[in-house]
């Protein structure tokens, strides 16, 4: 190698050198420590306590003299989580089902109609419903609606309301419609358990449920399907509305409605979540059956108003009950 050919490469790698000293210098400035760099930080801006603020962000628990739970988590991240589920998925999706349900029943009741009878009444009456149970059923009902109707305003009512009657009126009315959700709650609770209690052994699958299935109640055919106290339609609405969803709104209602047993914020975030969902499908469930208990057949309601329906309705809606009642026999299930 010449003189002047190492001088050449000789510059050429003092050169590379330099250019790779001078692109590692801000890699090895951000390698600075935690410490070294708050200090930098202050300088040019004073007040920045960006280390504190990154671990408020962690979810971490620090010193503090309330004994609360989570007392020492200043910011929970989960919450934000939870804000954009209530708020951009179950209001959404939910508040669309509630309407296409409603929406798909009309349309039903304008297309086939009501159930009728097809032989005229007797002007003989039979008890399809005891006092006791239509006093449970009517306050569950009743507890029911009011419920539905402060919740959908808790749930909907920013989006609803709010461009109807302002934002004034609109607060109070849910500091209201909360106390009153807050305490009809446990009453709906309690009633709920009594209910599945009177009922739950005349909502036992019977082998004619096969055929009521088959033939879909009737309610496209428009015939009669013989069934017993309860056809499979109301059962499944027992099964599914009434005890599983109802008893999931009610325990998660419960854990909202008592926050004083050690929840966290998490455990309340995951309640509301599982509240709003399991309302909302008890809910569109119970569109059908309050359908089908007063302007979809011509009768039911009149039964659980007075206990008494005549025998005709009684023969052509539920016949094997109509039959077993005539027989001298409870007129429940009997397998």
């Amino acid at each position: 190698m010449t003189t002047s050919n190492y001088a050449s490469w000789l510059g050429r790698w003092l050169i590379a050198v330099c250019l790779m000293l001078a692109w590692s210098m801000p890699l090895r400035a951000a390698d600075a420590p935690p410490a070294q760099k708050q200090a930098e930080r202050q300088q040019s801006q004073p007040g920045n306590n960006a280390p504190m603020w990154a671990e408020v962000r962690q979810d971490k628990a620090h010193f503090t003299n309330n004994p609360a739970n989570e007392a020492g988590v200043l910011i929970q991240t989960g919450g934000d989580s939870w804000r954009h589920l209530r708020n951009d998925v179950v209001t959404f999706y939910g508040g669309w089902l509630l309407l296409l349900v409603v929406a798909a029943i009309f349309g039903f009741y304008k297309i086939k109609g009501p159930l009728t009878n097809h032989d005229k009444l007797t002007g003989k009456l039979i008890q399809r419903f005891p006092r006791y149970e239509r006093v449970v059923h009517w306050i569950t009902a009743g507890s029911f609606l009011v419920l539905a109707l402060t919740g959908l305003g808790i749930l909907f009512g920013k989006h609803v309301l709010i461009p109807v009657i302002g934002h004034s009126l609109f607060g109070y009315l849910m500091v209201l419609g909360k106390n009153v959700h807050n305490f009809i709650g446990p009453i709906f609770v309690i009633s709920m358990l009594a209910m599945i209690a009177v009922w739950a052994r005349d909502n036992v699958w019977q082998n004619i449920d096969a055929q009521w299935i088959a033939k879909a109640g009737g309610l496209l055919s428009g015939e009669h399907v013989p069934s017993g106290r309860f056809n499979f339609g109301e059962k499944t609405w027992f099964w599914i509305g009434v005890t599983i969803l109802g008893l999931t709104v009610a325990v998660s209602g419960l854990v909202l409605d008592f926050p004083n047993f050690g929840q966290t914020r998490a455990d309340m975030q995951l309640a509301n979540l599982v509240h709003a969902v399991a309302a909302i499908v008890m809910l569109v469930l119970s569109f059908g059956h309050i359908y089908m208990g007063t302007i979809g057949v011509h009768g039911a309601y009149k039964s659980m108003e007075t206990g008494y329906v005549d025998e005709t309705w009684a023969r052509e809606h539920h016949e094997e009950w109509f039959n077993d009642v005539k027989a001298g026999k409870s007129g429940h299930p009997q397998g």
